[in-house]
């Protein structure tokens, strides 16, 4: 009877270790809302909402929906995952007022490529909400001599905009491999509903 014991011990310390791994994470919720509206504010929020949804989107995604392609021409739900992480790079960059080198990366499992992009989604919409005048956090792009840069104005129709759409994208190629979104997560609330 003892042993029986301890094993349930241990396999309940597993469980527990395994979910508060995954909660570490950012944006299981969203995060409260500030008491003010301004600038940083707002684009934090934005960024909440992409974390927030990036989260659902890529939470408890198989091998085989990560290898989904809906077309031919079109890319695999991996590659859409990959091209997000790259957005998010690029969001990163401009709250920590960096050019964006395009520098080579090490290999990444999905699970560090997720947990990456969250990480990184939240740093930036922390950096952004204590921000009054974002005219100073330009998008920089350097590749080799040649250098070009946007004005903020840029982040919210390109990056930002972009990574949302393509979390929607990864909904529906996972819905179309057979792993539909969690139903109780409501975005309007930013919520996972009881």
């Amino acid at each position: 009877m003892k042993m029986k014991s301890i094993l349930f011990v241990a396999l309940l310390l597993i469980v527990n270790s395994t979910n508060a791994q995954s909660n570490d994470l950012p944006y299981y919720q969203i995060p409260d809302y500030p008491s003010e509206y301004n600038e940083g504010t707002v684009v934090a929020r934005l960024i909440d909402g992409l974390g927030f949804r990036y989260y659902w989107a890529t939470e408890g995604l198989r091998d085989e929906d990560l290898a989904f392609k809906p077309s031919e021409g079109g890319r695999t739900t991996g590659e859409t995952i990959d091209h997000i992480y790259g957005l998010t790079k690029t969001i990163i960059n401009s709250a920590l007022k960096k050019p964006n080198t395009f520098a080579e990366e090490p290999e990444m499992t999905f699970a560090e490529k997720r947990a990456k992009t969250l990480n990184l989604l939240k740093q930036a919409a922390d950096i952004f909400r204590e921000v009054d005048d974002l005219s100073e956090f330009t998008m920089v792009f350097v590749r080799g001599e040649n250098t070009t840069e946007y004005p903020f104005w840029n982040q919210i129709n390109g990056p930002i905009a972009d990574a949302v759409w393509h979390v929607g994208q990864v909904i529906t190629h996972r819905r179309t491999s057979g792993n539909p979104f969690n139903s109780n997560v409501s975005v309007l609330q930013g919520k996972v509903r009881d």
